[in-house]
């Protein structure tokens, strides 16, 4: 197991339904990362921005973006996760891909549709939570709409670091970072969360606010609002780890079964 774990999240204004410039700003960020990075997440939808026509942006699991992935993971020996529109078996899914430096991938189709953009009538819906194992850490990787949802997130499985990556809303940005530090609380657990900035082609406002929490809902780094940037932290496990034995809060948790 790896003690610390060097986590990068990249706040970006995304260019609508444009992978091609999406993936090139993507490119030259990684770029400048330091060699120590072990982590990095990207936002939801990150080749289009949060878009219904799925169609349009739809790719294979065997398509460019998933091999931009590959190729930036294997060159640059980190990790990488982010969701964009894949198609399979007739059916669209935002589906968020977390690729191994070894070229393995990991895989979860966001669970919670946003219905108030229509995301349900465009999207099929994930029935199957994610826990990954990365240096020793167990991540659970969600999308977006799924942190209004706690029970969905319920660390049951004593995980580590919860990510999420989003396409949140100025109008309810507020939601977005209490959220964040509610989840990290409650499940004793460090948690990142990369939203995008700029304004989408339906005319939504996005501001970033992206941050990194630790256990107990102290902010480890955060971006200035409206930014294109780098967020970025050492997390311990030993720290966490103390501090569960210390507390042991997820030792007193309910115990349930979830209906899908």
């Amino acid at each position: 197991m790896k003690n610390k774990l060097h986590v990068i999240g990249i706040q970006a204004d995304l260019i609508w339904e444009n992978p091609k410039q999406n993936l090139h700003f993507f490119e030259e960020k990684i770029k400048t990362l330091p060699e120590t990075t072990d982590l990095i997440v990207l936002p939801e939808m990150f080749t289009s921005g949060f878009t219904m026509n799925a169609k349009k942006v739809a790719e294979k699991m065997d398509g460019k973006t998933i091999s931009w992935m590959l190729s930036m993971a294997k060159k640059h020996n980190v990790a990488i996760t982010g969701s964009l529109v894949i198609t399979e078996n007739n059916k669209f899914y935002n589906r968020l891909i977390f690729v191994f430096p070894s070229g393995e991938i990991t895989t979860y189709d966001k669970r919670h549709s946003f219905t108030l953009a229509g995301e349900d009538k465009a999207y099929t819906s994930g029935t199957k939570r994610v826990v990954i194992s990365y240096k020793g850490w167990k991540i659970c990787p969600l999308i977006c709409y799924d942190l209004r949802f706690p029970v969905w997130a319920r660390n049951t499985e004593n995980y580590d670091l919860l990510l999420y990556m989003a396409n949140w809303p100025v109008t309810r940005i507020n939601a977005w970072k209490t959220l964040l530090k509610a989840r990290a609380i409650e499940n004793m657990s460090y948690v990142i969360g990369v939203n995008r900035i700029g304004t989408d082609a339906n005319d939504y406002q996005y501001s970033g606010d992206s941050l990194i929490s630790d256990y107990l809902g102290n902010e480890l780094a955060s971006l200035p609002t409206n930014v294109n940037g780098i967020l970025a932290a050492n997390l311990s496990i030993e720290n966490l780890q103390k501090c569960r034995k210390k507390l042991g809060f997820l030792n007193d948790k309910d115990q349930f079964k979830l209906l899908v």
